[in-house]
């Protein structure tokens, strides 16, 4: 069969997309996490007191959609909120979410040096930066 998209970029990268975020939610479904707590949680741990509101704008993540994504987490014991002024509530790890992000990184850091390692090696170190080109 011909297959017309071959040779469509905009297809290829949907199609490798779809293919590598799937293998990636299977990781993390194991540990009860989705892609989107795991990039949370690892945001509230790059920068302590973040707000929802700059979650959301840094992972383009919905307002309606961090409500229930934060409950969750909170939830979990894997999150806590605190003032951090008169109208923000800052995010927080606790140590079950630490605990918890330790272990997603681990099959975060295994599930990227298996992506990597399906990309022909001459084309490695362009990878990056011709997705970021793409978005950034």
């Amino acid at each position: 069969m011909r297959d017309p998209l071959q040779n469509s970029p905009g297809y290829s990268l949907r199609r490798a997309s779809n293919a590598m975020m799937g293998e990636l939610a299977r990781r993390l479904a194991a540990m009860d996490l989705r892609m989107t707590d795991a990039s949370v949680l690892m945001m509230i741990e790059a920068n302590p007191k973040i707000t929802a509101s700059k979650i959301g704008r840094a992972l383009d993540i919905q307002r309606a959609n961090m409500v229930p994504l934060l409950k969750r987490l909170e939830e979990a014991g894997l999150v806590t909120r605190a003032p951090i002024d008169g109208k923000s509530q800052g995010l927080t790890l606790t140590s079950a979410g630490r605990e918890r992000l330790a272990q997603a990184r681990k099959l975060v850091d295994g599930f990227e040096a298996d992506l990597i390692a399906r990309v022909p090696e001459e084309h490695r170190a362009h990878l990056l930066p011709a997705l970021d080109a793409l978005w950034r």
